[in-house]
């Protein structure tokens, strides 16, 4: 994989090509947006893009899924992690797959430090 993972650069572009997976930071707030899926082909892109959102993070993050075709129980757990670790303040996810929701209410119930919006 040869892929840039500054997610403090409006607009930077990241991909990886074993498995259909884009990640673009959100211009004018802290956050990314990841087009595809997300699986065990591609999971460790997808931390390392969490990982750099979690170094930028304030109070609030987002993370858009709207254009997310699919994410595994390993993807959904790295998210829960992450947001997990964030001293202060919540991860919003923005349009998450159905997936998403049904894992994180299966394996992390109650974690408010992830606020799904857009469904």
């Amino acid at each position: 994989m040869n892929a840039s993972h500054d997610v403090h650069e409006p607009g930077s572009a990241r991909s990886h090509r074993g498995a259909a997976l884009e990640i673009r930071s959100l211009p004018g707030r802290t956050g990314i947006r990841a087009v595809g899926e997300i699986n065990v082909i591609n999971r460790s892109f997808w931390e390392h893009a969490l990982e750099d959102l979690a170094n930028a993070h304030t109070n609030v993050s987002f993370v858009e899924l709207a254009d997310l075709q699919s994410i595994d129980v390993g993807g959904a757990a790295a998210l829960a992690v992450t947001a997990q670790r964030l001293g202060t303040g919540r991860i919003v996810v923005d349009r998450p797959p159905p997936e998403l929701e049904r894992i994180l209410d299966m394996f992390w119930p109650g974690l408010s430090k992830i606020e799904v919006a857009g469904r």
